[in-house]
């Protein structure tokens, strides 16, 4: 038979006990797991991987963006390095693939990579820009007869193209821009304005005047992306962006990736250019770039030869192709009026991730516009 406890002895065991667990440290909070950056590792003024420049505090502004923002939401961050030279292939095998959370930059555009990606409030305009010798006037006129450097495949190299009235000197990047500018081998530059602000600002101590160009396809918002699962995360971001607003202006200021004063429009003084643009007031949609296919002056019996010769290898004879993806006829339905200015874009810079080269190297302007006005013969009411 078992001894019942004495009262007393049942109470003074309840309060050892208590005692004793008072006694044990309280188990810590779990900490916040790290919000994981997706970053180039050799990508100034964006983001480097380079132990001395974070050092001396200028890892990049992508990086220091990622920093405020992970501070703002109370987690600390990690880097996952990945080239971004591989554009949306890199975006799919990085952060759509779950080793990283978050990427600054990308580009706050509805069909960048489809409903995959979804985006924070725009934090950024990034674009091209005119470099030129301090006090010169920024507009087409301005360049006549003068040698400008522009980057291989960019939109600055076809708005140029067709004007004869300036030489244009390929280079492959901003950094050989600025360097043959800085050596007086070319008169002026027209290169992606972040880094040929950066460059202008750290190495050539503000030599020249970096003039953001306001046309189409020269100008975009950025953003802030998320893999569309991570759409509670991406709510989070846009509630403390606008207290990092003056952060963010700092930032900017920093890397010189914002150059000062409004966007030029080139078009002011056309030089009697092919190339005409609407007026781009605040707050309305980008402007449609006007080209001589759009008077008629492209010949679809020339566009046709040129089609069969080439495109029909992937797009069909005469554009008849069964895959709905590449079928050509339906471009007036997929795009209406943007079908030209999705069609120039296209042909002039590529699409590599679907398998279209870039075939400005190829084919002249007037092929374009030739091939342009066939295309709009035969498109699907």
């Amino acid at each position: 038979m078992r001894r019942r406890l004495a009262p007393i002895a049942v109470l003074a065991a309840a309060l050892l006990g208590a005692a004793a667990a008072a006694a044990e440290p309280a188990a810590p909070a779990a900490a916040a797991p790290p919000l994981r950056l997706c970053a180039d590792p050799a990508n100034l003024p964006f983001s480097t991987r380079d132990a001395e420049a974070a050092r001396q505090g200028s890892p990049g502004l992508y990086i220091e963006i990622g920093q405020a923002v992970a501070s703002a939401l109370g987690r600390p961050m990690e880097t996952v390095w990945s080239l971004s030279y591989f554009g949306k292939r890199n975006v799919r095998t990085t952060m759509l693939s779950g080793l990283c959370d978050f990427a600054v930059g990308l580009p706050a555009i509805a069909d960048f990579m489809g409903p995959a990606v979804i985006f924070s409030h725009p934090i950024l305009d990034l674009g091209y820009a005119l470099v030129l010798p301090k006090g010169q006037p920024a507009s087409l006129a301005g360049l006549k007869g003068q040698r400008v450097a522009v980057q291989f495949a960019s939109p600055p190299q076809s708005l140029l193209a067709t004007h004869d009235e300036i030489r244009s000197v390929t280079v492959m990047d901003p950094e050989e821009g600025m360097r043959r500018l800085a050596a007086g081998e070319v008169d002026a530059a027209f290169l992606w304005a972040p880094s040929a602000g950066y460059i202008n600002h750290t190495t050539l101590h503000d030599r020249y005047d970096v003039v953001p160009v306001q046309s189409p396809q020269m100008q975009y918002q950025a953003a802030i992306g998320f893999a569309k699962k991570d759409k509670a995360l991406r709510d989070q971001v846009d509630a403390v962006l606008p207290a990092l607003a003056p952060r963010l202006r700092e930032l900017m200021a920093k890397y010189a990736v914002v150059a000062p004063g409004a966007p030029v429009t080139l078009s002011e003084a056309p030089l009697g250019s092919p190339l005409r643009t609407a007026a781009w007031g605040a707050g309305s949609p980008a402007p449609r770039l006007v080209r001589t296919s759009d008077t008629g002056a492209g010949n679809p019996v020339l566009g046709k030869e040129l089609f069969n010769g080439t495109c029909a290898h992937c797009h069909g004879p005469d554009a008849i192709v069964e895959d709905r993806r590449i079928n050509l006829r339906r471009l007036h339905h997929k795009y209406g009026d943007q079908m030209s200015d999705v069609f120039f874009t296209t042909v002039t810079h590529g699409r590599p991730d679907k398998g279209m080269p870039n075939w400005s190297a190829v084919f002249t302007h007037a092929d374009f516009v030739n091939i342009l006005a066939y295309l709009d013969t035969v498109q699907e009411k």
